[in-house]
């Protein structure tokens, strides 16, 4: 039987590691451009779904074009705009990782639509904000005084409150954390807010 040298060895496991890195390297740069591609399609999905239409992968792009236009603010942010108003994104913390989302508000500063996502929520409990059940939660409610919040046993003729998640606080605290940022962002381009800086400050005073 031959025998190797500890420094043989040693280079022999160095080199094999190298090759492996360099294999995964390449694999994961050609696959790159594809998987852009995916998160692209699946986001325009997302975006379409908050105005009510439900687009495969292989229509996405294209009804896409048909009813969204991109945009953005004065602050250069992203904003996009459909038929009746617009779409702003959603971007927070959960309880385990990021939340995000997006929100369709039309004309007279009511929710049209909205669609929610999460990396690693609790199977059902904070993982429910990606539900349709949990979304429709939030259609009729407004966003031209004050952000959404997300309150246990919330009044359903309030228009800025919606029924926290059972058993999910944190990921509820979360939510209402992600839209009062949107809120802050998006204020100038919320239709029917008229005046964002006396609201931020009566907010800021709330809070105290």
């Amino acid at each position: 039987m031959k025998h190797f040298s500890n420094k043989y060895m040693l280079f022999y496991a160095l080199g094999l590691a190298a090759v492996v890195a360099l294999v995964l390297t390449l694999v994961a740069t050609s696959l790159k451009p594809r998987q852009d591609k995916n998160r692209e399609v699946e986001t325009k999905q997302m975006i379409l779904k908050t105005i009510g239409i439900e687009a495969t992968r292989n229509n996405a792009e294209n009804l896409y074009a048909e009813n969204i236009k991109e945009t953005t603010t004065a602050n250069g942010l992203p904003l996009y705009k459909f038929k009746l108003g617009i779409i702003i994104p959603l971007n927070g913390n959960g309880l385990w990782g990021p939340i995000w989302g997006y929100m369709a508000i039309d004309d007279g500063g009511s929710v049209v639509g909205a669609v929610f996502d999460h990396q690693g929520e609790t199977p059902g409990l904070g993982a429910e904000i990606a539900t349709d059940k949990f979304a429709m939660r939030f259609i009729g409610k407004e966003m031209t005084e004050r952000p959404i919040v997300l309150k246990k046993n919330a009044d359903k003729d309030n228009p800025y409150e919606v029924d926290a998640i059972s058993g999910g606080t944190m990921t509820s605290n979360g939510v209402t954390e992600m839209l009062a940022k949107a809120f802050e962002l998006y204020c100038d381009e919320i239709p029917k807010v008229e005046d964002c800086e006396a609201i931020s400050k009566l907010l800021m005073e709330e809070e105290q």
